[in-house]
């Protein structure tokens, strides 16, 4: 009740606030050209909700994790994973912002699988403090992008341990990959680390369902072994695949593609 309640406040302020509403509008219509302005009204309060949802329950991760009715898994990634951490070896899991991706580092918990993650310092002090708290009750290490981070994060997975990595932001030394139809500037460590290391590379979402308390935990079968180009472009397909099926669980306001301003 209480994140829907966060999620509602925040929808409102989305649908109806104009240089919020303008940027949305903006990136949608980069991916739907032909949405009617009142369903991009619609699904611009929905996104909007759904992120205040999402931020409470990162806000507070550890009471979010006792709530394992609430979790429904699937998919064959899982046993790809536990295979792994059978043999001692560690695995990457790459998701975006989309539904409740914190749902799948609980699942991994649940199941005796503590998984770190990677994220972006925010300049925001307060904001900045109460997230990394929320994000470090989800599984730790917890590890800053950068060069100190990356460091960091090749020792956890060569001792077996396992990381979860979002790769839908904008990442400017990245290359150039297909994302909902059009390029955009895409990391390609989370691929390069498996293949340099062996490790299993696991897409894997959180999926809001029901009355939105309640998530869809799917592992999707790992990515193939190839070249980092190939395999970033796998997963570019697996998430705007998602996104395409539920635009109002991601988060729009990225500014994802190259001339985004």
């Amino acid at each position: 009740m209480r994140s829907r309640a966060l999620g509602a406040a925040i929808g409102w302020v989305m649908r109806w606030f104009p240089p919020a509403r303008r940027r949305f509008d903006r990136e949608v219509l980069r991916v739907f050209p032909k949405m009617p302005r009142p369903e991009r009204r619609k699904l611009c309060g929905d996104m909007g909700r759904n992120m205040g949802q999402t931020l409470f329950e990162i806000y507070h991760n550890a009471e979010f994790q006792t709530r394992l009715d609430r979790f429904h898994v699937s998919g064959p990634g899982l046993a790809a994973l536990e295979k792994a951490q059978a043999a001692g070896k560690g695995g990457i899991i790459v998701s975006g912002h989309f539904g409740q991706w914190e749902a799948v580092r609980a699942v991994l918990k649940a199941r005796g699988m503590e998984t770190g993650a990677v994220y972006r310092p925010q300049t925001n002090y307060h904001y900045q403090r109460r997230l990394l708290t929320g994000i470090e009750a989800g599984g730790l290490p917890i590890l800053a992008t950068g060069r100190t981070g990356t460091k960091a994060l090749v020792r956890h997975l060569r001792s077996g341990g396992l990381i979860a990595i979002l790769l839908d932001e904008k990442y400017a030394d990245g290359a150039r990959l297909p994302f909902l139809g059009h390029a955009a500037q895409t990391s390609l460590s989370a691929a390069q680390l498996a293949l340099k290391y062996d490790l299993p590379i696991v897409p894997a979402y959180g999926t809001r369902i029901g009355d939105g308390s309640e998530f869809s935990v799917d592992f999707e079968a790992p990515i193939p072994h190839s070249d980092s180009n190939t395999m970033t472009r796998m997963f570019n397909d697996s998430l705007s695949a998602r996104i395409l099926e539920d635009p109002d669980q991601w988060y729009w306001m990225l500014r994802r593609w190259n001339n985004a301003r």
